[in-house]
């Protein structure tokens, strides 16, 4: 061979190589082109405030901007996709896809602790301001957005993406493709709208999904004054379409009536592909972790940086991350483990309905809210169980272990998600017994407090002053345990949840029929406390039927009766003599309490009274003195008769904050605070 040919031979097998090195990472990374806009960005940002001990981490910058993507519809990991093979492709056979990202890093990467925290974002909104104790923003540019800086002091690189197709405003969103029949034409199906609003002034409603004909003899709207009562049909001269996407009472300028329920059921049209946010949110941590580059040559912003990667996550997208695990997608095309560790807080044993047809991703159900959706379906667990309703199996591990890419998780509820999201059903079985944790898991129900932190001078629609009690301190201590787990084997805090083996969990008596349940007083425990009703009033969780295709991820049907449908065993804590929750993680203001505080409560008149006021607790404050508790008939004792003194109060706060950090479950300088807002409280003084 001659010495040409044989130059000619090495070029083109390197070529090949290289051919094959490039078709490799696009295979195993999907993440084509990642744009960062320098008019969005920041460096440094937070006013250049610098983070870490004495400095070592030093300043951070804000790199904003899209990323873009394509996914292969034949690949088994993206096949899961409901609809993905109905959905528009490139030249290349792929499905394209866009979204919004920001990473916020250490300007010196080698100063960094080189993990990934992914801030999965709420409805587009990113949290992570909350380990922060900072306002919330999704566009973090100022000192006070860093708050104390908590996240930024260890080190951790925030990353945020759009992934729900619901998400709109200034929020981070994501762009996907409408799914469309193999000749172009829409494809239609039913939908379900839930309606409520807690005004009289709203005129108009706009629909998820454009309905497929403006015909209203082939939809319904009926309305209801509570939850228990019968729907009555809205008359066909009663509503109209005003446009594809949006329904009005008549006459033109009539308000739905407030706080009654509408449900509206109709046939829409063009469906998005909404599950392409969870391979999105896949390929772009694979990519910041693998890759050295986009496509066309861009670096990636973290080549070489990330070791390990955690999620943290509130409510929607906790319940999303639940689906994320379940569905596979913590694998990614290379076949390497995506996350390692999940903080996931509020979002009990549910899903976010992301990968069905005609998706609403916006939904969640609670007492009173969103209950015929397909949000609460079988099965609820990570450990594999048996359905005794349906005789399916399943667990939401079962794809991850078989590929030996399950995460880390800390599950964690507030008392809200046991009294409205069968929060049980996390770590019971269907026929409501107590399951052994998972290797990798470990729950936490954090007792007393509400699905957000409310404001103790504000009762809003309900009855009593709402829930001010805070989760994020035991919640970065909790961080603090699960970066311990992952990268040292670190054993976790134990599971602190409500169990029928140790007497702290009681069962709801079902209401067939119902989509509520009641815990009876006496077996929960709850003191008669003057001025507070208590009608004990739980989300029913029931096996609904949506149809025969909905493994297929096709709702053919909303099961708009409950008839003859079969309920799940719901239980919640026990409580004390003053009505706080004995099982669980029991903060400060919990083991110490000056009020009684609750994940439930009830609404107020005009706004569907003694029914659930979804996601609110209450904050029942205790009388100061005995003479005054006895006056009332307030059989819970006084600060008095409990503190004794002022300086009682704060000794009472401070044991039970050292406590918790002996558990590790509260970290040195959130004992410190909490001791210091106790010395500077009015409490007896």
């Amino acid at each position: 061979m001659s010495g040409f040919s044989r130059c000619f031979s090495c070029l083109t097998a390197g070529l090949m190589a290289a051919a094959l090195v490039l078709t490799s990472a696009r295979a195993e990374a999907h993440i084509t082109r990642i744009v960062i806009d320098p008019a969005q960005s920041q460096s440094p940002v937070f006013e250049g405030r610098v983070f870490g001990s004495n400095g070592s981490v030093g300043p951070y910058e804000k790199l904003r901007g899209k990323a873009y993507g394509e996914l292969d519809p034949n690949d088994p990991r993206n096949a899961v996709i409901t609809d993905l093979k109905l959905a528009p492709r490139n030249g290349r056979g792929r499905v394209e896809y866009s979204m919004d990202i920001m990473i916020l890093k250490p300007i010196e990467l080698r100063r960094g602790n080189h993990k990934v925290l992914l801030d999965f974002n709420n409805r587009g909104d990113i949290r992570v301001a909350a380990l922060n104790d900072a306002p919330a923003s999704n566009n973090p540019s100022t000192a006070a957005h860093a708050g104390n800086g908590f996240v930024m002091d260890l080190g951790y690189t925030i990353v945020a993406n759009g992934w729900d197709v619901g998400a709109a405003g200034d929020g981070f969103t994501i762009s996907v493709p409408i799914a469309r029949n193999q000749d172009g034409s829409s494809i239609t199906g039913p939908s379900y709208e839930y309606i409520n609003f807690d005004n009289a002034t709203t005129t108009k409603y706009e629909l998820t999904y454009p309905a497929a004909a403006l015909d209203t003899s082939k939809a319904a709207l009926t309305v209801r004054a509570r939850l228990d009562d019968p729907p009555t049909p809205v008359p066909a001269g009663g509503w109209e379409y005003v446009d594809e996407r949006t329904i009005r009472l008549l006459p033109a300028g009539t308000p739905f009536k407030q706080s009654y329920v509408y449900e509206f059921t109709y046939t829409a049209k063009d469906p998005v592909v909404a599950a392409v946010g969870l391979a999105a949110t896949r390929d772009l941590i694979s990519f910041l972790r693998q890759a050295k580059a986009d496509d066309a040559g861009r670096a990636n912003p973290l080549a070489g940086d990330v070791r390990s990667t955690y999620t943290f996550s509130i409510s929607q997208p906790t319940r999303t991350l639940n689906d994320f695990v379940a569905l596979g997608f913590n694998q990614d095309e290379r076949g390497a483990r995506v996350i390692d560790g999940m903080l996931m807080w509020v979002g009990a044993g549910n899903g976010d309905q992301i990968n069905y047809r005609f998706a609403q991703t916006g939904r969640t159900e609670r007492n009173r809210q969103n209950h015929l959706y397909p949000e609460g379906v079988f099965p609820f667990t990570y450990q594999t169980v048996t359905d005794h309703i349906s005789g399916r199996r399943g667990g939401r591990l079962m794809r991850c272990t078989e590929t030996n890419t399950c995460p880390k998780i800390f599950n964690a509820n507030s008392a809200n998600e046991y009294w409205v999201k069968a929060g049980s059903l996390l770590h019971m079985d269907t026929n409501g017994r107590d399951l052994p944790d998972p290797e990798n898991v470990r729950y936490y129900l954090i007792s007393g407090l509400s699905h957000g932190v409310g404001n103790v001078t504000s009762k809003g629609i309900c009855q009593q002053f709402l829930n001010p009690t805070s989760p994020f301190p035991a919640l970065r201590a909790l961080l603090m345990a699960l970066d311990g787990w992952v990268t040292a084997g670190t054993a976790p805090p134990p599971s602190q949840v409500p169990q029928r083996a140790d007497g702290t969990a009681v069962m709801a008596a079902p209401r067939p029929g119902h989509q509520t349940a009641v815990v009876p007083q006496e077996a929960l425990g709850w003191p008669a406390i003057p001025g507070v009703t208590y009608t004990g009033v739980v989300t029913a969780r029931y096996a609904l039927d949506f149809g025969s295709a909905l493994e297929h991820g096709i709702v053919s049907r909303f099961p708009l009766s409950l008839e003859g449908a079969k309920p799940y065993p719901v239980f919640v804590s026990k409580v004390d003599r003053d009505g706080n929750e004995v099982a669980g993680i029991r903060m400060p203001p919990v083991d110490a309490p000056i009020a009684t505080t609750t994940g439930w409560a009830l609404r107020r008149a005009g706004f569907g009274e003694n029914e659930g006021c979804e996601a609110n607790g209450q904050h029942v404050a205790f009388s100061t003195t005995r003479a005054e508790r006895m006056a009332s008939g307030d059989p819970r004792l006084s600060l008095e008769e409990r503190y004794a003194t002022h300086e009682g109060y704060v000794a009472a706060v401070a044991k039970a904050a050292e406590a918790l950090a002996a558990r590790r479950l509260l970290l040195p300088a959130d004992v410190q605070r909490y001791v210091q807002q106790a010395q500077a409280s009015p409490v007896l003084r």
